[in-house]
């Protein structure tokens, strides 16, 4: 079989191309793995197995906030410092939104016009698909694709208002949050499930007028941290100000980072973090394609239909419906 896809490259292009950092075949790459017919598949899967031992030296930053919170101000500002110290970074924008709305990703590559054009960034709208599990397989994909293309930063961009934080936090080595000052929980839309996530916190705008409201948020919200249990890694989540138009507290949030990644690697979490998050790809991944397998049943789509009926008329137990559902896909 040629290993060709829609005439484009070969498995063998494709791989030497991303590994010597050609940033346009890296976006026709991220662009296969996103493919839903059968032949890319195969070859996108190929693609990402030959280059995966060329992965796993980056940094993995996730960072959210919700629409207001200058995340794409932040993010360029934060870019540029990074690519200043010639470091190869990569921004993934993740929002589960976007498949239907087509909005909020596609704009970032506009309003970061500065780091969209810097030789040392690589920013990519990511497809979501219908579900958040396809959603962190491709975004994993991509992950491995830019590191093999040699970027040492890899950023995961989501809207800080829905599940695919979790996803995201299962994606990253360190997951920011940025907030605003003088705003109320209902205004900002967050959870406390997502502060509790946060490895570090950073308060946006923090210049004019909203200096003192954005330092007593650093301290309120550096008080609500120590109230929630110890993480995992033992590391103690921080609180910092910053201004993006005024440059502040940019270089304090790598600063942070890298203490993070430090502390991480010295107490072995970093490594078991990693482990630990490519476990969870193959368990979601697997739930995945056994959902997507019993969809492609119509005998068994109609019996689903047929139990979600008896389920609301509460005629039968969902626990029973759904053992008997694989009870007659496996034949067991």
């Amino acid at each position: 079989m040629n290993k060709t896809v829609s005439n484009r490259l070969s498995l063998a292009q494709f791989s030497r191309e991303i590994l010597n950092g050609n940033t346009v075949v890296l976006a026709q790459a991220i662009t296969l793995i996103e493919s839903t017919r059968p032949d890319d598949i195969v070859v996108a899967n190929e693609l990402v197995e030959k280059l995966l031992p060329h992965s796993g030296k980056s940094i993995r930053i996730g960072i959210t906030g919700v629409p207001g919170v200058g995340k794409s101000t932040f993010i360029e500002s934060f870019g540029k410092l990074l690519t200043a110290q010639s470091k190869k970074i990569a921004v993934l924008a993740v929002d589960p939104s976007s498949s239907k709305t087509k909005g909020s990703i596609l704009g970032d590559k506009t309003r970061m016009d500065e780091l969209s054009k810097d030789p040392y960034a690589f920013i990519r709208p990511t497809s979501t698909g219908t579900t958040l599990g396809g959603v962190a397989d491709r975004t994993r994909e991509a992950i491995i694709l830019c590191e093999a293309a040699g970027f040492e930063i890899i950023i995961i961009e989501t809207v800080g208002v829905g599940q695919s934080e979790t996803v995201v936090r299962n994606l990253v080595d360190f997951f920011l949050l940025l907030m605003l000052a003088g705003a109320g929980d209902e205004l900002q839309g967050i959870k406390k499930g997502i502060m509790e996530m946060a490895d570090g916190v950073v308060i946006t705008k923090a210049d004019g007028e909203n200096v003192s409201k954005a330092n007593q948020a650093m301290a309120d919200y550096q008080h609500a941290l120590h109230l929630f249990l110890e993480s995992d890694s033992g590391w103690k989540p921080k609180v910092i100000t910053s201004s993006a138009v005024e440059n502040q507290g940019i270089h304090e949030t790598w600063q942070l980072i890298k203490d993070y990644v430090s502390f991480a690697q010295s107490n072995n979490y970093f490594k078991k973090n990693r482990e630990q998050q490519n476990l969870i790809w193959f368990h979601d991944t697997l739930q995945h394609l056994l959902r997507n397998k019993l969809n492609q049943s119509k005998e068994i789509k109609l019996k689903i239909k047929s139990f979600e009926k008896a389920i609301i008329d509460n005629a039968v137990l969902p626990s029973r419906a759904a053992q008997e559902i694989i009870q007659e896909f496996f034949g067991a």
